[in-house]
């Protein structure tokens, strides 16, 4: 009688086994997402004046924005949309947001805080940045490769991109392909569709 329960239980753990391994090989195996390259270094302040670096991003899957607080046009918009990807991922230790302001000079540690509290920033690994502004231009122009600029002219006085950046727990900037099998490079901020994308691939990312 033992030995038919063991092998009653042998056959269940074995059927287990067969069903179980595929999904935890896969669990840990790359998504299809494409690697543009490492993620650029930086050393930067956050909201509560504590110096954030990339390496302390290891191990989480992030976003990364450039915007200014006092920003009339596009940051409101993506304002709400770092929201909705706060909300989809909130409580996961394992995923994060940069927030990097392109006016630093009134962009304090001090002044980004009390913006923070004012959006309802509540994720703990979600900081917003702020240091050197030719260091921070230099990080979004040359490192990132994304725009960030003074102009007098435009309301609110500077000018940057409404783009999200995607990396990985490796420090690996990703993302997906268009429908002409091209990398897209970066999401869209301010769009619906690009939000959607974005929210899909940070939880392929997760899984890996």
């Amino acid at each position: 009688m033992k030995n038919k329960s063991y092998i009653g239980i042998s056959f269940i753990i074995l059927i287990f086994g067969i069903w179980a391994v595929p999904k935890i090989i896969a669990k840990f195996q790359k998504s299809d997402l494409v690697e543009i390259g490492p993620v650029p270094a930086f050393s930067l302040t956050d909201q509560n004046n504590k110096t954030i670096t990339d390496k302390d991003y290891l191990g989480k899957v992030y976003v990364v924005e450039f915007f200014f607080t006092t920003c009339p046009t596009i940051c409101p918009i993506m304002n709400q949309n770092m929201l909705g990807i706060q909300e989809e991922f909130y409580g996961k230790p394992d995923f994060g947001i940069a927030s990097i302001t392109i006016d630093p000079e009134h962009d304090t540690s001090e002044v980004l805080k009390q913006h923070a509290k004012i959006l309802g920033a509540k994720h703990y690994n979600w900081h917003f940045l702020t240091g050197d502004k030719k260091y921070i231009y230099n990080l979004a122009l040359k490192g990132f490769n994304l725009y960030a600029g003074e102009n007098a002219e435009v309301n609110g006085g500077f000018e940057h991109s409404g783009l999200f950046a995607l990396v990985d727990k490796e420090g690996k900037i990703r993302c997906r392909r268009d429908s002409q099998n091209n990398p897209i490079l970066y999401y869209d901020g301010l769009e619906p569709a690009g939000i959607k994308a974005i929210k899909e691939d940070i939880k392929k990312l997760l899984e890996e």
